[in-house]
């Protein structure tokens, strides 16, 4: 298989990846499926990341995202 061609199925599966949380935290079925509401959602994120609070947020985020994968393992 050719590097391209590698590299090309890795950010195909980097994005599934990517889709695949943005449906498990509900996003999807809280919005209706609207992509402006969660590509809004996505802009607010990422301006509160260029802020003054980046390593809070990030830290909160990290914390919680950690649990429900964890909760998510162990059946919950």
């Amino acid at each position: 298989m050719r590097d391209w061609q590698v590299k090309r199925r890795e950010r195909t599966r980097h994005l599934i990846e990517l889709g695949g949380l943005v449906i498990k935290a509900g996003l999807v079925d809280l919005t209706n499926d609207d992509r402006a509401t969660i590509y809004g959602a996505f802009l607010t994120v990422a301006d509160r990341l260029r802020g003054e609070e980046r390593a809070n947020a990030l830290a909160l985020w990290r914390r919680k995202g950690k649990r429900a994968f964890e909760a998510e393992q162990d059946g919950g």
